[in-house]
């Protein structure tokens, strides 16, 4: 049974879609027309709804089976999203991709990081999207801006981790991560943790949640972010550990360097409290183990920095001692000479 059409705007958009849909038929080559099809019934005009997620499980599934078939997927999504002005479209590409970085085949996550760009910064392009139509989609488009930069950070943190971030298909390499972290050099584990921080303090970015309000397309990304979250308290708390095991062995840069990435995440708290209010034992842990580093990485630059600032007092106070007696020698001189 189609989705019920309320409102002109929906209307136009069923147009659309359907618009869409024979020009796939009539231009695409028979071998893409599936993946086609596929993509403009998951990113539909209407209504305001996440996609099926049957429509969502079929997308997922044709990435799955040869390298260019899934280079193709990939493509197509994205000239769905750069070539779209509609915001709830655009809405629903991301939330394809971000799909595809949670529960999708190996191979297509593999097309979504090659993907054509010069990655990090403005990744998708969508730094200057504004869908004007209303006074809700001009709102709407804040997120799809939000949502963009987060995405482009959860690519770039999962580059710098070796594996999709949240991803269900990559279990067994994050197994196997936990147990190389261990060998890890103080400079690699500095590196996760700062990417892992730069994702929440990402996510802390995300507008008034008061637009929420009867929108099940921005309830659906919150939840997605939510799990994310999760996962990337877990992923900190490994490497935090690790510190903690480690913490006498950092040189006097490392532990600096530390602690101002735990003063950066210690920044992030109270938005975070106020976005995912269902406390969990796995976020507590780590608030407790932060505080725990940073005071105890204080404690360290205190005892590193004390004596060279003891010495530096001595330091001055000689040299303040001999400028007083060379200046008295040099009024003893002139003094002699007239």
């Amino acid at each position: 049974m189609g989705k019920k059409i309320t409102t002109l705007r929906d209307l136009i958009g069923a147009i659309k879609d359907k618009a869409s849909q024979s020009k796939a038929a009539f231009i695409s080559k028979p071998s893409n027309l599936s993946l086609h099809l596929a993509v403009l019934r998951a990113t539909s005009h209407t209504p305001s709804t996440p996609p099926d997620d049957h429509h969502v499980s079929a997308l997922l599934s044709l990435g799955n089976s040869s390298r260019a078939t899934a280079s193709s997927l990939i493509v197509i999504i994205m000239d769905r999203l750069h070539r779209t002005g509609d915001s709830t479209v655009a809405l629903k590409c991301l939330l394809i991709i971000h799909h595809i970085i949670k529960r999708g085949p190996f191979i297509l996550q593999d097309q979504l990081s090659v993907f054509p760009a010069t990655g990090g910064h403005n990744y998708l392009k969508l730094s200057a999207f504004r869908d004007g139509a209303t006074s809700a989609t001009w709102a709407i488009s804040a997120w799809i801006r939000f949502y963009a930069r987060y995405i482009e950070t959860l690519l770039f943190t999962s580059r710098i981790l070796g594996y999709f971030l949240s991803s269900f298909s990559c279990s067994s390499e994050k197994d196997k991560q936990e147990e190389k972290i261990s060998s890890f050099l103080n400079s690699d584990l500095i590196r996760d943790v700062d990417s892992l921080v730069q994702l929440i303090e990402e996510t802390c970015k995300v507008p008034d949640s008061l637009l929420l309000e009867g929108n099940k397309l921005l309830y659906e990304v919150i939840g997605l972010l939510g799990n994310d979250y999760l996962s990337t308290v877990n992923e900190l708390l490994s490497r935090l550990s690790e510190f903690k095991e480690r913490l006498s062995c950092l040189s006097f840069g490392e532990s600096v360097e530390l602690g101002c990435i735990l003063k950066r995440l210690e920044e992030c708290k109270e938005r975070l409290c106020v976005l995912f209010t269902v406390k969990k034992p796995s976020t507590e842990l780590l608030w407790n183990l932060v505080n725990e580093l940073s005071e105890k990485i204080e404690n360290l630059k205190i005892g590193k920095e004390g004596p060279k600032l003891l010495t530096f007092g001595k330091a001055s106070e000689s040299a303040r001692f001999d400028n007083r007696i060379m200046k008295f020698g040099d009024s003893v001189r002139f003094s002699s000479g007239r």
